[in-house]
């Protein structure tokens, strides 16, 4: 071969064998007569054809240059073990550098070394520990009597002198103090860094800032997004008027109990929590923290005191994480040096109990049940914890009340001072605490609400408010009982701009006309104040002259289900079937009395055949009872017994307890333990507990409502909601045992005032019958029903439903009320 071949060629020309042969086949190389290449010519060639620009140049060196400062160090390292150093400016050689590098790795090597063999501490680590060493021994100190944590820290100040200043800490013997002593030796703090290790114990050992709660709060506290609608850096000035209550709580105020009375989300709870923060970082000491009940204390943990913790590095230090080993932090208890703080319900007297407290923070007291399990009321178990710790106790009360004569709330604000909140007029300055009489707006029109002076009685705006809280201050209106305990109360009317407004104020209260549930939810919740339950008893004659005509033992056409009501008696049982409708509209069905009483099991019987009893509605279809209550007063093991044969589907055994219960006026069921022959059962009957009072009083406020005649009823005017349907076959003495008691106020021993309710005659079977037909359609769910629930009940039974047709009432049917017609769109992809 003459010439070269592809691949000597390409390694020639320092390319590829690829771009040979398409030069190749592009005819750029220049070929000897047996095919292989003339280097010579084909150089010459591609010379000629080939674009400069395209022409690949060899990558140049990549040479980094030596940084000024990596040349200096060298030249430090160097100088520092006694060796030549380059000149300045003059370069560093490679053998320089070499050097250098071997004297940095012997440097290292020793470290190393010497931190193994605990020669040397990393410093930032150390003055860290000193640090907390130190914070830790203080605040150990704030917990032991004054006298004992005085004489140690004389004994501190005499060995390393004033405690504050290096240098007097230094020396071998100081005189700052008047018991200084001999001092340390100086061989001590022979060791570098031993200042800095002094200043970090020195650190630790000084008193915290002599703050309020709420200087406190302001300078310490965060807000998570999860548990506020601001998060953020908590301001006292965006609620000036909780800056006085949250003082009140701290250790150098006198007062021992202090009672809020307030609106609903007007800051009461988050004061609560800033006290809590203070608490373990500030003054610690044992805390209880109670809520109405432990599923509540528990969520109140993880929504509000969790994020309480975990946005303030304060306290991150001071209570432990959840997940280290022995923190003492669970979802009910936070251990901090100096105290604890307890959470739990005030439904558990063991946790009531459990501990002794120094603070104790009642929240929502309104809403506790009227004894934890049975063995008295919470507020004062609670209260008990705190008595041994004297003038030190702090107790916080807080809630929005509910009704006057059973508040808790309510009894101890009026046994304070009653402290009101006065802002000035931005026009007269004249001073005033808000009423609701004088926010006044055009009827109909809520947005155009402003609140009237009552010195010069000209309008303010909302704007103004802002100014006016900040000038705003509490003043007491009244005498208190105990010197000690300071009250205030709080309407929503101070509630600060951008949260609740005057005109959504005012839409509340023109919504909740009509209704005495909206009402009442509108004055505990808005105002703050309590309300007044009108128990009377209606006038069994009136009652009598407003029945209506139907068939005994059938169903009017209103009525969609049944429930039943049985009072076991020692002759007898009385039985009295009720029927109910949307709004809970109910109508009386049936009256049975059943003869023998519970030792007679034909009684029982007979009972048990009611059950499976159908009566006729007036749309042709026939209904049994959804849910029969049985009162468990008398006879109980025998109820239970009953019960239990015929089943609990059918079939709730209730107890009547005293007191209101708004949130829930069932609670339950229990399983109450029974013995048959000796023999104690797994599980026994499914008890309810009827708060009998709530549905006395809705009972009779239902009978004293307004409703239309019978020209209006027949002119489309509807029966309000609750309304209760009298049949004609009901007699005189039916209706005088259904009026047969009434709400009234009495004292107690302790002379506060107290709903009870007592009776008028002797007999009231009807009333407890329409109180245990009332629980078990609350059992049945009737109060919680959606639209569908009762479109479907009125579709099942054929009733025809009252709609509003151009202003004029009409009827249709259930089914076509209850299902609206469907869309149908056609689609032309297949035309």
């Amino acid at each position: 071969m003459k010439g070269m071949s592809e691949r000597q060629y390409a390694a020639h020309a320092g390319l590829s064998r690829g771009a040979i042969q398409k030069a190749k086949t592009a005819e750029r190389l220049v070929l000897f007569p047996d095919g292989s290449i003339d280097a010579e010519a084909s150089d010459r060639r591609r010379s000629e054809t080939t674009d400069p620009s395209k022409t690949r140049k060899p990558p140049a060196p990549k040479l980094k240059p030596v940084p000024e400062a990596a040349v200096s160090a060298v030249g430090d390292t160097l100088r520092e073990q006694g060796l030549a150093a380059p000149p300045v400016g003059g370069g560093t050689t490679f053998l320089q550098a070499k050097t250098a590098n071997e004297v940095l790795k012997a440097q290292e090597r020793r470290i190393r070394l010497q931190k193994l063999k605990g020669e040397l501490v990393d410093k930032a680590r150390a003055e860290t520990l000193m640090f907390r060493l130190a914070r830790e021994e203080r605040d150990a100190w704030v917990t032991l009597p004054a006298r004992v944590a005085a004489l140690m820290a004389s004994e501190l100040t005499a060995v390393l002198g004033d405690g504050v200043e290096v240098e007097a800490a230094l020396a071998p013997s100081s005189t700052a103090s008047p018991r200084s002593g001999p001092g340390l030796d100086e061989d001590v703090f022979a060791f570098e860094g031993a200042a800095g290790l002094i200043l970090a114990w020195s650190r630790g050992m000084r008193p915290d800032p002599d703050l309020t709660v709420s200087e406190w709060a302001d300078r310490h506290r965060m807000l998570a997004s999860r548990a506020s609608a601001e998060p953020g850096r908590y301001r006292t000035a965006r609620t000036p008027y909780m800056c006085e209550i949250m003082d009140r709580l701290s250790p150098g105020d006198p007062s021992s109990r202090i009672v809020f009375q307030k609106a609903a989300q007007v800051g009461a709870t988050e004061a609560g929590n800033n006290w809590i923060g203070f608490v373990i970082h500030q003054a610690p000491g044992p805390m209880l923290a109670v809520q109405p009940t432990v599923e509540l204390a528990k969520r109140n943990s993880r929504q509000r005191i969790d994020p309480l913790i975990e946005e303030s590095p304060e306290l991150r230090e001071r209570v432990k994480p959840a997940r280290s080993r022995d923190a003492g932090n669970t979802m009910l208890s936070k251990e901090f040096a100096g105290g604890i703080l307890i959470m739990t319900g005030a439904n558990s007297a063991v946790g009531l109990r459990s501990t002794p407290a120094r603070y104790i923070f009642l929240d929502e007291v309104d809403a506790y049940p009227a004894s934890a399990d049975e063995e008295g009321d919470p507020v004062t178990l609670a209260e008990a914890r705190s008595l041994t710790f004297a003038h030190r106790r702090k107790v916080f009360l807080v809630s929005t009340p509910t009704i006057r004569g059973l508040s808790r709330i309510e009894r101890e604000f009026e046994a304070s001072d009653q402290r009101r909140f006065f802002v000035p007029c931005p026009q007269c300055e004249h001073e005033q605490w808000l009423k609701f009489e004088r926010l006044r707006w055009d009827k109909g029109q809520p947005e155009t609400a402003e609140y009237h002076c009552e010195g010069c009685e000209a309008p303010i705006s909302e704007h103004h408010k802002t100014a006016m809280l900040e000038r705003g201050e509490w003043r007491a209106t009244a005498t208190a009982a105990d010197p000690t305990t300071v009250g205030y109360h709080l309407s929503a009317l101070y509630s600060p701009v951008g949260w609740l407004s005057w005109a959504r104020i005012a839409r509340a209260h023109e919504a909740a006309r009509g209704s005495d549930e909206a009402m009442r939810a509108f004055r505990n919740t808005i105002l703050g104040e309590t309300w007044m339950e009108t128990g009377e008893a209606p006038d069994w004659q009136r009652l009598a002259d407003r029945r209506e005509a139907w068939t005994p033992g059938t169903v009017p056409a209103g009525g969609l289900f049944l429930t039943a009501g049985a009072d076991v008696q020692k002759d007898r049982i009385e039985v009295d079937v009720w029927a109910w409708g949307r709004g809970l509209e109910s109508w009386l069905v049936d009256h049975m009395v059943i003869e023998g009483g519970p030792g007679d099991p034909a009684c029982w019987q007979k009972l048990t055949d009611l059950l499976g009893r159908t009566w006729a509605h007036a749309s042709g279809q026939h209904l049994t009872i959804a849910r029969l209550a049985i009162d468990t007063g008398f006879e109980t093991s025998a109820v239970y017994a009953w019960s239990r044969q015929v089943g609990f589907a059918q079939v709730a055994p209730v107890k009547g307890v005293e007191g209101f219960n708004r949130a829930s006026p069932v609670t339950g069921p229990t399983y109450v333990d029974a013995t048959v022959a000796g023999k104690r059962l797994r599980r026994g009957a499914r008890l309810w507990t009827v708060a009998t009072s709530t549905f006395k009083a809705e009972t009779y406020r239902y009978l004293r409502q307004e409703r239309p005649t019978k020209e209006e009823h027949d002119a489309g005017a509807a029966f309000p909601p609750g309304t209760i349907h009298l049949p004609d076959w009901a007699d005189g003495e039916w209706l005088k045992q259904l009026t047969a008691e009434q709400l009234v106020t009495v004292r107690t021993r302790r002379g506060f005032s107290k709903l009870e309710w007592q009776k008028l005659r002797e007999r009231n079977e009807a009333l407890d019958l329409r109180v245990y037909a009332r629980a078990a359609a609350w059992i049945a769910g009737a109060d919680r029903w959606p639209e569908a629930r009762w479109a479907d009940l009125e579709s099942q039974l054929g009733v025809e439903k009252e709609v509003s047709v151009g202003g004029a009432p009409s009827r249709t049917s259930a089914a076509r009320a209850a299902a609206p017609k469907r869309r149908t769109v056609r689609s032309s992809y297949l035309r």
